[in-house]
C-alpha cells in the first residue's frame, strides 16, 4: 500500500478563493498586472511531520467526468526550517507529474502539460497529489494546501487565472503573427548536416522573438501536439505570448482556428460533417475565434483545398475573420484583400488579420513571408490570449504588411454626439456630416487613402506623407445609407504597406 499521511487534517470544500501565486512561482516574473483570483475545486490541506522525512506522501482527490485539464497550486510552511516537499501527480494508471521541488504549479491537459508532466486524456476517477519529503527537521510540522482547479473545454478563457496572467498589462497596439507551421505540419529548417529536416517550434517562437513581435499563434495543419511544446516555451518567451491555433486544413478551404486546444474533426464529408457549415458550427461551439486563410489561393495537384472552395454556401456569419494579406506568396493574384472586400459589401463584419503562413523560420527576416511579415497589430486591453483574440474579434486591427516594429494605422469617425474607432459601427442620418481623421506614423512618403466600400472617397484625395508622424482628416456627408470606410497607406514602391479595418456607417 502506498504511504498515507497519518496524521493529516485533509480537507475538501469547493468555492475556495485563492491568494494569486507570486510571479516567480509562475515563471512569469516580468508580468505587471495580478489576475483575479479564481475559485478552487477543492482545497487540499494536511500536516507533515519529522517522523515522515523522506517518505512519500499521497494525497486523494476524485476528477469527475468531462473534465479536460487538471491545474494545481502547491503551498507549504517551514521553509526557513529548511523544510523542501516535492511536488508531483498520480492519475488513476500511471505517474502524471513529477517536478522535484523546482515548481509550485502543474497544469494537465489533454494535448499540453507543464513540463515534467505528460498530457493526455483526463480520466475521470481517483487521482493522487504526491509529496515528496526530501528533507523536514524531527521536530518540524509543515502545513501544506493543494488548489485544484478543474477545466470542462479547451479554451484559454476558461482556465484558471493562475494559468492567464497577461504577459503585459495595459492597453496598446500589439503586433503578431498569426500564421505559422513547425514541425508539427511542414515547418522545416537545415539540420546539422544542412539537409531539410522537420523544424523544432523554438526555431519559429526564436525568430518571432528576433521580430520583436508581441504575440504569435503557431497554427500547424490540424495539429494539436504543438500546444505541448508551447507549453513548455513559453515561460523562457515571457515577453512573447504564445497563442494556440491550428490550421484547419480540409479539401475545400483552410481556416484559422484560435484559443483553444479541443480538437476539431476537419474531416470533411463524414456523415457528422456533411458540409462546411457544420465544421464552422463544430468550432463556434468550442468558442474559437476563425478565419478564413488565403481565400484567393490557387488549389489544386500542387495545393489541395489552398484556395476557399466550399461545396455549398456558406454562412459567412458563422466566421470572425479573413486573411486578407498571406506572406506565402508575393502574387498580388493571390491577395485575399478582394474577397474580403466583397464580404464587407454583402454585409458581414468580418476582421481582416495577416499571417505570414511561414514554413521556414531560419529565413532572413528581411524577405516576404519571413516570420511576422506581414504583422497583424491588434488593439488591446493587455497581451494576454483573451485580449488579443478579443480585441482581433472587435476589428481595431491594421496589418503591417512591411513588418516593420512601429509603424501605426489608426482611424477615428464622429457624428455629432458620438466618436468610433476602428471596427466599430456609427450612425449617419442622410445629410449629416460625418468627420474622419487617419493617424499614420513610420510611414513618411506613403500616400494615404481613405476608401469608401472599398473604392477611394470622392471627396477625398489621396495625401502623400510628408512626416514621420502625420493625422489626416476628411469629411463626409452620409447619405443615409450603410457603407464602410477603411484607411490603408500605400509605398512609393506603389506596393501596399498599411492595411486599416473598416469603421461602419449605419450598420445594425
Amino acid at each position: 500500500m502506498a504511504l498515507r499521511l497519518a496524521a493529516a487534517k485533509l480537507s475538501l470544500r469547493s468555492g475556495f478563493y485563492l491568494f494569486v501565486l507570486s510571479f516567480a512561482l509562475l515563471g512569469v516574473a516580468q508580468q505587471t498586472r495580478v489576475a483575479p483570483p479564481t475559485p478552487a475545486d477543492l482545497v487540499l490541506e494536511g500536516d507533515v511531520n519529522g517522523s515522515q522525512n523522506q517518505t512519500y506522501i499521497e494525497v486523494p482527490f476524485h476528477v469527475p467526468e468531462g473534465v479536460e485539464r487538471v491545474t494545481l497550486t502547491f503551498n507549504y510552511t517551514e521553509k526557513d526550517k529548511h523544510t523542501a516537499l516535492d511536488l508531483g501527480l498520480l492519475d488513476t494508471v500511471q505517474l502524471r507529474c513529477w517536478s522535484g521541488g523546482n515548481k509550485s504549479l502543474l497544469t494537465v491537459g489533454n494535448s499540453d502539460a507543464t513540463p515534467s508532466c505528460l498530457p493526455g486524456p483526463i480520466p475521470q476517477g481517483e487521482w493522487n497529489v504526491l509529496i515528496g519529503v526530501p528533507n523536514i527537521r524531527p521536530q518540524v510540522t509543515s502545513h501544506y494546501s493543494v488548489q485544484v482547479f478543474f477545466m470542462r473545454s479547451g479554451l484559454v478563457a476558461d482556465e484558471p487565472a493562475e494559468l492567464l496572467i497577461p504577459l503585459r498589462g495595459g492597453p496598446g497596439w500589439y503586433r503578431g503573427d498569426l500564421h505559422m507551421h513547425t514541425a508539427h505540419s511542414d515547418g522545416q529548417c537545415p539540420n546539422q548536416t544542412g539537409k531539410m529536416a522537420p523544424c523544432p517550434v523554438f526555431f519559429t517562437v526564436d525568430g518571432a522573438a528576433r521580430r520583436g513581435l508581441d504575440f504569435i499563434a503557431i497554427t500547424d495543419h490540424n495539429a494539436t501536439s504543438q500546444y505541448d511544446a508551447m507549453r513548455e516555451l513559453q515561460p523562457y518567451f515571457d515577453k512573447l505570448l504564445l497563442i494556440p491555433g491550428r490550421e484547419i486544413t480540409t479539401f475545400q478551404g483552410h481556416l484559422n482556428l484560435l484559443g483553444t486546444t479541443a480538437f476539431l474533426d476537419f474531416r470533411l464529408g463524414r456523415p457528422d460533417i456533411p458540409d462546411m457549415n457544420t465544421l464552422l458550427r463544430n468550432a463556434n461551439r468550442l468558442g474559437a475565434l476563425i478565419s478564413i486563410n488565403h481565400p484567393n489561393a490557387p488549389t489544386g495537384e500542387s495545393c489541395m483545398g489552398c484556395g476557399w472552395s466550399p461545396a455549398s454556401p456558406i454562412d459567412m456569419s458563422l466566421l470572425q475573420g479573413i486573411e486578407a494579406v498571406n506572406g506565402g506568396s508575393a502574387d498580388p493574384a493571390y491577395s485575399g484583400i478582394p474577397f474580403w472586400e466583397n464580404q464587407l459589401n454583402l454585409g458581414y463584419r468580418l476582421t481582416a488579420i495577416g499571417g505570414s503562413d511561414n514554413h521556414r523560420p531560419m529565413n532572413s527576416l528581411d524577405k516576404e513571408g519571413s516570420v511576422g511579415r506581414p504583422t497583424t497589430v491588434v488593439y488591446a486591453s493587455e497581451l494576454s490570449t483573451p485580449a488579443i483574440l478579443s480585441g482581433i474579434r472587435a476589428g481595431r486591427v491594421f496589418i503591417d504588411v512591411t513588418g516593420s516594429r512601429d509603424r501605426i494605422l489608426d482611424v477615428t469617425a464622429s457624428n455629432a454626439t458620438k466618436t468610433v474607432h476602428m471596427g466599430d459601427m456609427l450612425a449617419g442620418a442622410k445629410g449629416s456630416q460625418v468627420s474622419f481623421e487617419v493617424l499614420v506614423t513610420g510611414s513618411a512618403n506613403g500616400t494615404v487613402t481613405l476608401l469608401e466600400d472599398g473604392r477611394a472617397l470622392k471627396t477625398a484625395a489621396p495625401v502623400t506623407l510628408s512626416s514621420s508622424s502625420q493625422t489626416l482628416r476628411w469629411s463626409w456627408t452620409s447619405d443615409g445609407q450603410r457603407h464602410w470606410f477603411r484607411p490603408e497607406v500605400i509605398g512609393p514602391d506603389e506596393k501596399l504597406w498599411l492595411l486599416g479595418n473598416p469603421i461602419y456607417v449605419n450598420w445594425k
